[in-house]
């Protein structure tokens, strides 16, 4: 029952993706980022000082690069948003799992620690079977940017939860972690909308009602999802709440009929049950190999949620 945490941060991330493609029509994609990340930095820098804890990091190259890897991670997820069908986006973006399965298991592999793993094997091969399906149907010379964009952010999500998983090892408290990426947020937003301007006094978009609207369901949405994410893995089932988040692509779905009348074939549906499937499997394997790391290792306060993948951090 606590699992079900998890479709309801599914939901609130697809509804936080649709508010940045309607966003998108107002502000620059480096307008969204910048605001994102303002309002998580104004969030935790005032939580921080109620509670009595410190921003103050021993890790300044180890956040830096996290920061880097996620906010190109999430800018490039925006700009997918923005130029592809709602779901396409997310199917892409949530090939995360995937690619971290391939991470895990290349680098045990190599050092023989790990056999040949041919359902893993398998369920990557039928991923990109299933990402040719999804992008056939509905792909024009416009959305082939976008389409690499999405695959890319897919790639860099990964490797930002590696980072994240390492953050957390050294002892790094997650309040920290998140602060210090939303404040990459706002530092490369800010940089994105002074390199995009025409003149230093049209850096911003001017403000309407609509748009503030959509920006306060960005942060408002993608923090309650981010919540409730951790609360199921950390109550749930952590391979059933894993699953679960796949859930995603049927909501935003959903979205992307009702609010832009998007409309998918046959091979674009196959696709994406294809990726989900193969994700699926390779979730099997991230969470199979962090359960075991929490057995056979010391753990620390940050090891102890077997989470398999960090959406959206």
């Amino acid at each position: 029952m606590q699992s079900l945490w998890m479709l309801f941060a599914s939901f609130a991330f697809s509804v936080m993706a649709m508010a940045v493609k309607l966003a998108s029509s107002t502000y620059s994609i480096s307008e969204i980022v910048m605001y994102r990340g303002l309002i998580g930095v104004l969030m935790l820098f005032t939580l921080s000082r109620i509670q009595g804890n410190t921003l103050a990091t021993r890790l300044p190259l180890a956040h830096l690069w996290r920061g880097v890897v996620g906010v190109v991670s999430l800018w490039l997820w925006f700009v997918a948003i923005s130029k592809l069908p709602l779901a396409t986006a997310m199917t892409l973006n949530y090939m995360s799992p995937i690619w971290l399965a391939t991470f895990l298991f290349l680098a045990a592999w190599w050092r023989g620690k790990s056999g040949f793993a041919w359902g893993l094997v398998a369920a990557i091969l039928a991923s990109s079977i299933g990402v040719v399906m999804l992008l056939r149907p509905t792909f024009h010379a416009e959305l082939w940017l976008g389409s690499l964009m999405g695959l890319g952010s897919s790639v860099l999500a990964a490797l930002a939860y590696l980072e994240v998983k390492r953050l957390g090892q050294l002892g790094e408290p997650e309040y920290r972690v998140v602060f210090y990426f939303s404040l990459s947020n706002v530092v490369a937003g800010m940089l994105g909308c002074w390199l995009e301007a025409p003149s230093l006094a049209q850096t911003f978009h001017q403000h309407s009602w609509k748009g503030l609207a959509f920006l306060l369901v960005v942060e408002v949405f993608a923090t309650s999802a981010q919540m409730a994410m951790t609360r199921a893995y950390r109550l749930g089932n952590a391979l059933i709440s894993a699953n679960l988040q796949y859930t995603g692509i049927v909501f935003s779905s959903i979205w992307g009929m009702l609010v832009w009348n998007d409309q998918f074939g046959w091979q674009a549906w196959c696709g994406m049950a294809i990726i989900l499937g193969s994700g699926s499997i390779a979730t099997y394997y991230n969470t199979r190999n962090n359960m075991r790391g929490t057995v056979t290792a010391e753990k620390t306060p940050s090891d102890r949620s077997p989470d398999p993948i960090a959406t959206e951090l």
